[in-house]
């Protein structure tokens, strides 16, 4: 039996009465305002190649930057610039459930020569739909106690059952490489290692020209999908998250920081608590934005339907245009029309539909036709 998930508070939006009451340790350390994940037109999806030009777009405001980041002591040092500085910026494309990723970074020393988990890392913890609760099988609150973990809660599960049936499968961890050197490009912290990390789920693409041990400045460019659930079989058994504007999501990260073998090494945190890594009720809250105002057309016609009786032909029309509309024509191409924003319409005759949504306002006008999307087959009896 999966464990009950604690609900996630920090929401971005929310009065902070409201936030204090749910949760008064998450409402006081939340930024007030949340993070913010910048919206990228349909045409001008970022393209995975290491090259950050795709990212000029994004306003300042959306780059989160070390400033932001506090010491894994407790201390609430941030990182010093002159031997670490790091830039990252979020982005995502309505109609995608995909969360992309600019990272620029400098360091004084970069740590990547070995094989295993000592490597300059950027670990990202995503929780899509907010859940909150455990998400690695340490915290597993009905797990054996052991040196590490709480007490017992409940009734026992071995090591393998928690890895397998609750290890990233409610929200996801990644130790990302920065940047990988002869080996996989980021550590899933789970049994989903598999496929996660593969296309069509994800992909990277890194820039710099220093070797193990240099100083210099890198990017790493990637995306991922976030999952409210990431089944071990694979992603056939999985569900994706659903990303849509304004829709916040939880997530936070850390950059670790190595300064060669043997050498000192630091975490630095993204939310103020340090077991964010284990524990989706710690990330910070980032809200899907809408399109900048420069990124939006003045006036776009648009719309949707949903046919609600399929034998009386019977189908509602939905505006989902784009601007100030305050005048709607619709063509039903059958000779009928309508001037309502959202009209229902009952077709006499079967057959295959061109219907046109012509909106007007303040801004201008615009025009969609759709070719046949609306259609109904005559009788078979016939």
């Amino acid at each position: 039996m999966r464990p009950s998930k604690k609900r996630w508070f920090c929401d971005v939006g929310v009065p902070a009465l409201v936030l204090a009451w749910a949760s008064p340790s998450l409402a006081a350390e939340c930024p007030s305002q949340g993070y913010r994940v910048f919206q990228f037109p349909a045409n001008a999806i970022p393209r995975i190649d290491g090259d950050a030009s795709d990212w000029a777009m994004v306003p300042p405001a959306y780059v989160i930057g070390g400033d932001r980041l506090t010491a894994d002591d407790g201390s609430g040092a941030h990182p010093d610039p002159r031997s670490l500085q790091v830039a990252v910026k979020v982005g995502w494309v309505k109609g995608l459930n995909r969360l992309y990723f600019l990272y620029e970074a400098t360091d004084d020393v970069w740590d990547f020569g070995e094989a295993g988990l000592h490597n300059d890392t950027f670990e990202l913890i995503v929780d899509g739909n907010r859940s909150g609760g455990p998400l690695i099988s340490r915290f597993h609150p009905f797990k054996p106690p052991h040196a590490t973990a709480p007490a017992d809660t409940g009734p026992g599960i071995d090591e393998q059952t928690a890895w397998f049936d609750f290890q990233n499968v409610d929200a996801q961890n990644y130790h990302i490489f920065m940047p990988a050197l002869n080996k996989d490009w980021a550590m899933a912290w789970g049994p989903q290692a598999a496929w996660i990390k593969r296309l069509p789920w994800s992909n990277i693409a890194y820039h710099y020209d220093f070797r193990p041990g240099q100083s210099g400045r890198l990017v790493a460019e990637f995306w991922i999908t976030p999952f409210d659930h990431a089944d071990a079989r694979g992603g056939a058994y999985s569900v994706e998250s659903q990303l849509s504007e304004n829709k916040v999501i939880g997530m936070s990260w850390a950059v670790i920081d190595y300064d060669g073998p043997g050498g000192a090494h630091q975490f630095w945190n993204l939310s103020p608590h340090h077991t964010m890594y284990g524990q989706a009720s710690e990330l910070c809250g980032f809200r899907l934005m809408p399109l900048e105002p420069e990124e939006r057309p003045a006036m776009k016609a648009d719309w949707s339907f949903t046919i609600l009786d399929k034998a009386q032909r019977t189908v509602a029309f939905h505006d989902d245009s784009l601007g100030p509309a305050t005048a709607w024509a619709w063509d039903f191409g059958d000779g009928t029309h309508a001037s309502e924003q959202h009209p229902v319409h009952r077709y006499a005759t079967a057959g295959k539909f061109v219907v046109t949504l012509r909106v007007s306002g303040p801004k201008g006008q615009s025009t969609l036709s759709k070719v046949w999307d609306v259609s109904f087959q005559g009788d078979p009896a016939r």
